[in-house]
């Protein structure tokens, strides 16, 4: 109770320049994420591609974040987040530049295969260091944050397709190649960011991580947090076995679900093939671009709501009420295309109100989550294994989704996707842990009291 009292004095400005550093890793995974999204009917003309192979092209980045999860989740208790975060940013900016040359489809699929391994170790690396480096108060608002910075990296690769569409014919060079600016950006900001507190004791460097959590925090919360952090490192040596430990097992377990239902439910394939979806209900290519912009622009704004809601409501009503709005848009989809009403205005609406629900409860609250549910000395492994399912989900899922769309039908597809959404409601409501005002610490004390002591 001390430590929440003390935290009355924490370093607003500090904290929040600490996680916007780590946070524009977001940018760059909503920025490769999309930026395909408009370039994806260029593409389609300059080589020619299928549903098939324009799945591969949308997917290709995925499967590369798969490996970029793996990498990171291994390498992180080992190096740092810091230093791997600087890392990927440079490979960012490689990549960006290696797709925009791209001379044959095949090295178009290479540079996006090593884009995706940064995609995939940022979105391991960011969500870390923003959880160890926020109080437990803010930590929600602070984890939003990062999911905020996803949200305005898609926003901006949205603006960008709009305004390069008329460029010519290598108008979809001129849109990846864009990506080198925000790369630089994020490695600049690290430049000026310490390694987080947690990390530091992990490696034996205790008078930097106290001055680290007392900067955040004043000296009084660094003494109170010190002991609880290096007992929470010093329980036994990490290990992938240890995740068979019955408690973290089941923290594990959730993880896992989750990130299985986040992607099945559905809103990678509208941020990706918006287009698409909006050209099947009547609209021309330039109306499909524009209205993807509006789509960015309600993200953001429904995504700052978060903000406001996450803190205060809590993770796991979000979590219920945003999966059950998310189905209902996807059920009013359904509607209309059997009623003949499938076209215009009517479908972009709905496809709003579902992000509207997915960008203000699920987006943020996932990625809030995952490296809160983990226990300190084994975060960097365990966090790994929803984030790897995540990845290969939304690979398979979009490299797919062009087939299933436009072979198996409208109807089957959005019936799957919200039938997902209902199982991702009912899933939440039995299994999801509530974290809001919870340390770190007491979040793996819960998961203990679940399952069970950690034996050795």
């Amino acid at each position: 109770m001390t430590i929440v009292a003390e935290q009355d004095r924490i370093n607003h400005k500090y904290v929040i320049l600490l996680a916007s550093a780590a946070a524009l890793g977001g940018l760059l995974f909503g920025f490769d994420i999309a930026i395909i999204t408009g370039a994806g009917p260029f593409l389609t003309r300059h080589f020619n591609l299928n549903d098939l192979s324009l799945g591969w092209a949308f997917s290709s980045l995925l499967f590369g974040c798969v490996v970029g999860s793996v990498l990171a989740g291994r390498y992180t208790d080992r190096f740092g987040r810091r230093k791997l975060m600087l890392w990927v940013a440079v490979l960012f900016a490689l990549t960006s530049v290696g797709t925009a040359l791209a001379p044959t489809f095949t090295v178009f699929i290479v540079a996006r295969l090593l884009g995706g391994i940064a995609v995939g170790a940022v979105s391991v690396l960011s969500p870390i260091y923003v959880s160890e480096v926020a109080p437990a108060r803010i930590r929600g608002r602070l984890g939003a944050l990062y999911q905020m910075s996803i949200v305005c990296g898609v926003l901006v690769s949205y603006a960008v397709n709009f305004m390069l569409r008329n460029t010519g014919e290598n108008n979809w060079r001129w849109m990846f190649l864009t990506g080198v600016l925000p790369s630089l950006g994020f490695f600049g900001m690290l430049l000026f960011a310490p390694e987080t507190p947690r990390y530091l004791v992990r490696i034996g460097r205790d008078k930097e991580a106290m001055r680290i959590l007392g900067r955040i925090g004043g000296e009084h919360s660094a003494r109170l947090e010190m002991p609880e952090i290096k007992a929470s490192l010093t329980e036994g040596r990490q290990d992938w076995r240890e995740l068979l430990q019955p408690g973290i097992r089941r923290a594990v377990g959730v993880g896992f679900v989750l990130a299985i239902l986040i992607h099945v439910s559905g809103v990678n394939t509208v941020i990706d093939y918006a287009p698409k979806i909006l050209n099947s209900a009547g609209w021309m290519i330039d109306g499909a671009l524009f209205s993807t912009v509006i789509l960015g622009i309600v993200n953001f704004v429904f995504t700052l709501l978060s903000f406001a809601m996450i803190d205060r409501f809590g993770r796991k009503p979000l979590y219920i009420v945003g999966s059950l709005g998310m189905g209902a848009a996807l059920l009013g989809l359904i509607v209309a295309i059997l009623g003949g009403a499938f076209h215009g205005m009517l479908v972009l609406v709905l496809v709003l109100v579902y992000l509207s629900f997915f960008a203000s409860c699920i987006g943020p609250v996932f990625w809030t989550l995952l490296p809160e549910m983990f226990p300190n000395r084994i975060r960097g492994t365990a966090i790994t294994v929803p984030v790897f399912t995540q990845w290969v989900t939304n690979a398979f899922v979009i490299l797919f989704f062009p087939m299933a769309f436009s072979q198996v039908g409208k109807v089957a597809t959005f019936g799957f996707l919200a039938a997902m959404c209902l199982a991702q409601a009912i899933f939440a409501w039995l299994f999801l842990p509530e974290t809001k005002g919870k340390s770190l610490e007491e979040i793996e004390r819960f998961w203990g009291l679940l399952g069970t002591a950690k034996s050795r």
